[in-house]
């Protein structure tokens, strides 16, 4: 037996600013959509490079302003890629850590925080 993967979900109130942030501007792509009817609260799954996240307007599903690390093969080369939409809400600039990491934190429109990661070499 072995744990294989994690899916966090992150609580969203606005359908258009999690669509602009999570695809426009992230860059991941909608896996699944779910309402349970037409003016039910959204449930969406979203993705890029293998790494899966939910988002969700239920109440009741994640406290807004969460924060999730993911580890990325080029932190440098993802923060120039998201440099260059220029969101006005976000400007990501990469970071060494004291704990041997480059890092560089985005905030979501809800408050939720998202860092991206890589180990530095040595």
């Amino acid at each position: 037996m072995s744990l294989l993967r994690s899916t966090p979900v992150l609580r969203i109130f606005d359908e258009a600013l999690a669509r602009a942030f999570y695809l426009d501007f992230l860059g991941f792509q909608v896996d699944f959509e779910h309402r349970f009817e037409p003016t039910a609260p959204l449930y969406l799954a979203v993705s890029r490079d293998g790494l899966t996240l939910h988002l969700s307007a239920h109440y009741g599903d994640a406290s807004p302003g969460a924060s999730v690390r993911f580890v990325t093969s080029d932190v440098d080369a993802l923060c120039a890629e998201l440099q260059a939409r220029a969101n006005p809400h976000a400007r990501p600039q990469v970071e060494d850590t004291p704990w041997g990491t480059r890092d560089f934190t985005v905030w979501d429109p809800f408050g939720n925080r998202l860092t991206f990661s890589n180990v530095v070499d040595d």
